[in-house]
């Protein structure tokens, strides 16, 4: 076969998956406006399959009763698929210990319990913690609030113009002071992949933990915690496939057992009197009251949805979302991409012109492409660069290259309007 038959026929192959795939998701079905739903903002929240909307319904209609509590059926069978949950994010994460799975609300709670439990009760004056440019607000804000707290500081890793990591700097800013570094694996506003690898590698030469900031990694690479050798790994479900109100916080086992509980009440105890109170063993010492059982059950089948597809499919089919994202953007001759780093995945953040972010978006929205406008919660970012905000088109394994092709015919509309 020639080689250019090839690669159509590999095309050809990839897009009937696609298609598969994409019928597993309801909402991508709907209309918007008059218009086919072109959803482009999974950075945000991606949509969920039949298995993980199918997964959480049985367990309500069938299985729902309160975990670790109870010797009836219902119970046993809910702490069962509980704890088959994070059983499942172990393996999913390459974890050692199924006790380093903590569920948390989403990273949010997950960065905040660390930066509570650990980071609160080590820092003192003059300490620094290592943030860089590019992170989301809720890896920035525990941080301040624990420094407000003990007197430490935090010291800032610059992006370069592209949007990747000043790595020069990153290491001059580690010292003797530096208690934690956080950073994200990849940046939500400029698609940044980071070298957490080589960052992880280079502070424990001091002895410094790290936490990465994991929510717009998990659904789009492999990610194994024991390989990356990272202190603390946290990530939401709603951005891979499942549920809201559910995430997850990896940690080292020396270190959560070092740690007090984040937050006081039911099952994160071992016994209670007035005159004191000893606490769970891990991982129930920090899942304080009744926990989100339809939300690690809906993770965990989330989980096997992306095991299943394979990363492989994944890596393959988002790249080449990108590729053509890039090429179809770069043609526009007033239009501007923010964020053009060497490794790089599924987001494309860009400004048209001098027009605001949502007036593009707006203009988008009604011809039924969901996009995200703003800040993102990344508002460092945008003041590097000099801009109040951006437009961002995030992808995911359901998107496709014509869907990328109406996000161009739409920006070429929206030109005629603005311009």
């Amino acid at each position: 076969m020639r080689e250019s038959s090839h690669r159509e026929f590999e095309g050809t192959v990839l897009e009937d998956r696609v298609e598969q795939i994409r019928s597993s998701f309801p909402i991508l079905s709907r209309a918007v406006h008059e218009h086919p739903l072109v959803y482009l903002d999974n950075a945000a929240s991606s949509q969920k399959p039949d298995v993980v909307i199918d997964r959480i319904s049985r367990y309500y209609r069938e299985q729902h009763s309160n975990v670790h509590r109870g010797v009836h059926a219902l119970s046993q069978e809910a702490t069962d698929a509980y704890e088959e949950a994070r059983d499942t994010v172990c393996e999913f994460i390459g974890a050692d210990d199924r006790s380093e799975i903590i569920f948390t609300k989403g990273t949010t709670d997950a960065i905040n319990l660390v930066a509570f439990s650990y980071a609160g009760r080590m820092l003192e004056e003059g300490d620094e913690i290592v943030l860089t440019q590019m992170e989301h607000h809720s890896n920035i804000v525990p941080w301040q609030l624990a420094c407000e707290i003990s007197g430490a500081i935090i010291k800032v890793v610059p992006v370069e113009e592209d949007g990747s990591l000043n790595y020069e700097e990153y290491e001059k800013s580690l010292s003797e002071r530096t208690r934690l570094v956080a950073v994200t694996h990849v940046s939500n506003s400029l698609g940044t992949v980071n070298p957490v690898k080589r960052m992880i590698s280079d502070a424990h030469g001091l002895d410094i933990p790290v936490l990465i900031d994991g929510a717009q990694a998990v659904s789009h690479m492999p990610v194994n915690v024991c390989e990356l050798d990272a202190d603390f790994y946290c990530f939401s479900g709603h951005k891979m496939y499942g549920p809201t109100g559910i995430g997850v916080l990896y940690g080292k086992q020396e270190l959560l057992n070092r740690m007090p509980p984040y937050q006081g009440g039911g099952d994160m105890i071992e016994s209670v009197s007035f005159e004191g109170s000893s606490f769970n063993s891990l991982p129930h010492k920090f899942e304080a009251g009744t926990p989100n059982i339809a939300g690690a059950i809906g993770l965990a089948a989330a989980m096997d949805f992306i095991r299943e597809t394979g990363f492989d499919f994944i890596t393959d089919h988002e790249t080449r979302l990108l590729h053509h994202a890039h090429e179809k953007l770069q043609a526009f001759d007033r239009l501007r991409i923010i964020g053009t780093a060497p490794e790089k995945i599924s987001v494309v953040s860009f400004l048209l012109g001098d027009s605001h972010p949502y007036d593009v978006a707006t203009l988008l929205d009604r011809l039924g492409i969901a996009v995200r406008s703003g800040h993102h919660c990344t508002q460092p970012v945008m003041a590097r660069y000099g801009i109040p905000g951006t437009v961002r088109a995030s992808f995911a394994l359901y998107n496709t290259i014509d869907e990328i092709d109406v996000l161009a015919e739409g920006l070429e509309r929206a030109e005629g309007i603005l311009f």
